[in-house]
């Protein structure tokens, strides 16, 4: 849409305040608001904003970096296509939005300007990205002070649907009416935990997506519920994690070819261009989890026999391996096939996570990498020869040595650039410290009030 035509659907909706917002580096989802009257200017001039904001973690802590002190200004731009009204809160709509400069170029700390970047990467070597974030999250209530989950029931049961039906219809009916078309609804198996799967888009739109998503979810709960709920990777000890799943695919220029398949792959699973993309993803990963696994909590859910994918494995509907080739359906096989990253969370900010994990398949196919033997079994449960021979090894323990494998990493951190990079280690080294000295319940708690 053209700005004037964002003015006058947001006046037809009858909307007084729209949200300029962004995904900071730490992963928070933030923003200014703009009054209806000033929103074509506000459009087309950008909203001010200190360069100091990205330096500021997610405890709320302001980092010292240099580059990012308080003195200078950006600009936050929406995107117009991006435009949505909000179902949870009066005459309110949200526009998504880029960082940029005063000559309205990318200033060197705006994720949404690198997955642009990533993206024109893949379309020079003829690829155009489709992917879907698949989320987990905890609804809960805070009960004499203490936060409990809310609407437990038995993992996919109708009981368990029926505990929380009112919450999920209001969040449902909210995400139909910004576009997003959900494809499944269900209880998981945490303790009033759900999940919600919406259909796959282009790279740009998945990763819009997926702030609108959490977005929508914390506000109609919130809001319409009085109730929390928490993208937090583990946000109660004896629930499981939360994922955010990447659902990803590589098709042809023209939208016509999905290039993951091929109808002969059989035991190779995948096509040639399949298997090396694949097989940069595995390379990369150890390095990957401190963009999809970013926070200090992350690494309580990333553990084995969670159904997290702790290892650098990959293989067929293997539910243990960070990698997952999902089995086509009948009927629908070059459309529907496509590969899963499941060592991946919503803590994440989706532009950094899904622009690593295609600069990494990129790296791939430059090289022209094969991955190793695909995993059969739950590589926890494996001899030593069986891992060998599917190149199994552990994912860092903690965020601490995901951030040393990215910073050593030649093609993920300089693909960065200079002053986000900084910025990502500064920020999240600064958590970590904080985080540290808090007990782990404590820890946990402040993830699950901020995600």
């Amino acid at each position: 849409m053209s700005v004037d035509e964002v003015v006058a659907r947001a006046r037809e909706d009858g909307v007084r305040l729209v949200r300029f917002l962004y995904c900071d580096p730490s992963g928070v989802i933030r923003g200014k608001n703009v009054h209806i009257d000033r929103l074509a200017t506000r459009m087309r001039e950008g909203v001010g904003l200190t360069r100091a904001q990205n330096a500021v973690n997610m405890l709320e802590d302001f980092v010292e970096i240099e580059g990012l002190e308080p003195v200078g200004e950006i600009r936050v731009v929406p995107d117009p296509d991006t435009y949505t009204n909000l179902a949870w809160v009066p005459r309110t709509a949200s526009l998504l939005c880029d960082q940029l400069g005063h000559d309205w170029t990318d200033w060197g700390c705006c994720p949404r300007s690198f997955l642009k970047r990533v993206i024109g990467l893949a379309e020079e070597a003829g690829i155009r990205v489709m992917a879907a974030f698949e989320n987990e999250f905890y609804l809960a209530q805070e009960v004499d002070g203490v936060v409990r989950p809310y609407g437990d029931g038995p993992v996919y049961s109708s009981a368990g649907m029926d505990r929380v039906a009112d919450v999920m219809d209001d969040i449902v009916t909210a995400l139909e009416l910004q576009g997003m078309e959900v494809e499944q609804a269900i209880n998981e198996y945490g303790p009033g935990q759900q999940e919600i799967a919406i259909r796959y888009a282009d790279a740009l739109r998945a990763a819009d997506n997926q702030l609108k998503f959490r977005d929508t979810v914390r506000g109609v709960a919130e809001v319409q519920h009085q109730l929390i709920a928490s993208f937090a990777a583990k946000p109660f000890a004896d629930g499981i994690g939360s994922g955010a799943h990447i659902h990803f695919s590589l098709w042809s220029e023209d939208g016509s070819q999905n290039l993951l398949y091929a109808a002969s792959a059989g035991e190779r699973l995948l096509s040639e261009t399949g298997r090396r993309f694949v097989a940069g993803v595995l390379d990369h990963l150890p390095a990957l989890v401190a963009l999809t696994c970013p926070s200090f909590n992350s690494y309580e859910r990333l553990q084995p026999r969670a159904w997290a994918g702790s290892t650098v494995s990959w293989g067929l509907d293997n539910r243990e391996c960070s990698v997952r080739v999902a089995s086509p359906f009948r009927g629908r096989e070059m459309e529907s096939t496509n590969i899963e990253l499941k060592a991946c969370d919503p803590s994440c900010n989706p532009y950094l996570a899904l622009g690593g994990l295609i600069l990494a398949g990129l790296d791939g196919l430059r090289r022209e990498l094969q991955p190793p033997e695909p995993s059969t079994k739950d590589p926890s449960r494996m001899t030593a020869e069986e891992r060998t021979r599917s190149g199994i090894m552990p994912l860092p323990g903690s965020l601490t040595e995901a951030l040393a494998y990215l910073q050593a990493d030649a093609v993920l951190f300089p693909a960065l650039g200079d002053l986000l990079g900084r910025c990502l280690v500064s920020v999240r080294t600064a958590e970590i410290s904080s985080l540290e000295a808090m007990t782990p319940d404590q820890a946990r708690l402040a993830h699950l009030r901020v995600f």
